[in-house]
């Protein structure tokens, strides 16, 4: 299945149903009003739902009308916890190597997360309205799950039967103030904004073979300003989702609708290229003393997108646009 939150009149949205080719929706009413009440009882309502979906895909859904991206919002718009990992150790290593930061992770052995802020995310197509650009803006592609409720102490094996949703991820980032608030050892508050996710949330058996393991085994296609900048690939996600759930979940439950996230996708191959400008910055101060790439200016843009084996999107594209929080311009 697919599912989308759509813009209403209040704060959490309205739950539609998306078909495959992302063209069409149909409301989920009345069998869940928004996705945190379907995540909350998935038992009751993955039944009803992948009826309603089967009927869109067949052409015989009552109700349905076409899908815009732009009026979707982002499928959890807040959420009760959105925990962040860095579960891919080649981004870890390359910025340790290329900035001092003060500090030393130990990438192979431990899922590295913090907590991020989770009352106010962003839709795909939404601005990402900003204060400064001296605060060196970034993106971050990344993939992300939603899991049901977690018990404190679950394994990694059974972890996985918890991920109901995956989605993709830009993971605003401000530069300037990353290496200061890590500093402090309170973690990130003013260097990550509000985050912004792709227009749908896919169930895993929509990936197909692409979902093994508990990683996401395709391509993340990363542009800026319609030029590309990178696709790496999730296959080589140094820890599973279902460690990083058991790791998150170790001293507590996990409360339904929790969004975990892998941090930046990242390869060791160079040829294909990064999902963030820090990794690309840090990769030329490794391979030629400095860094050149810019951070990114107002009114640039960035797309996130996922293609299956024949070339069509997952999730729908994260497609969106920097601008000073002070413009009055904004898509949300």
């Amino acid at each position: 299945m697919k599912l989308a939150t759509l813009r209403n009149e209040g704060r959490h949205g309205r739950l539609a149903l998306v078909s495959r080719d992302l063209r069409r929706a149909v409301w989920a009413t009345p069998i869940a009003a928004t996705l945190l009440d379907a995540v909350e009882r998935w038992k009751e309502v993955e039944a009803p739902l992948a009826a309603r979906y089967a009927e869109l895909e067949a052409g015989t859904a009552k109700g349905a009308f076409e899908f815009d991206p732009r009026q979707a919002m982002a499928p959890l718009p807040c959420a009760p916890q959105f925990l962040d990992g860095s579960t891919f150790a080649n981004h870890g290593g390359l910025i340790e190597k290329a900035f001092d930061l003060g500090i030393t992770n130990e990438y192979e052995k431990y899922p590295l997360v913090y907590q991020g802020a989770s009352d106010d995310f962003i839709g795909a197509c939404d601005d990402v309205a900003l204060p400064s650009e001296s605060d060196n803006l970034d993106f971050e592609g990344e993939i992300a799950v939603i899991v049901d409720e977690v018990p404190m102490g679950t394994p990694e094996q059974q972890a996985g039967g918890h991920v109901k949703l995956l989605m993709l991820v830009n993971d605003v980032s401000l530069r300037a103030l990353t290496a200061r608030e890590m500093k402090t050892g309170f973690g990130w508050l003013q260097a990550k904004p509000s985050t912004s996710f792709s227009p749908v949330a896919v169930t895993p058996d929509e990936l197909g073979a692409a979902w093994i393991g508990g990683r996401v085994q395709l391509p993340l296609r990363v542009f800026r300003n319609n030029e590309w900048f990178g696709h790496p690939d999730g296959r080589e996600m140094t820890f599973s989702f279902p460690r990083l759930i058991e790791h998150c979940a170790y001293s507590r439950r996990l409360r339904a609708g929790t969004i975990l996230g892998s941090g930046t996708v990242s390869n060791q191959a160079r040829s294909a290229g990064s999902a963030c400008i820090a990794e690309r910055r840090a990769i030329e101060m490794l391979d030629e003393g400095a860094a050149k790439t810019p951070f990114l200016k107002f009114g640039e843009r960035v797309r996130i997108e996922m293609l299956d084996d024949q070339g069509r999107s997952i999730f729908g594209a994260i497609d969106q646009r920097y601008v000073a929080s002070n413009s009055g311009v904004s898509g949300r």
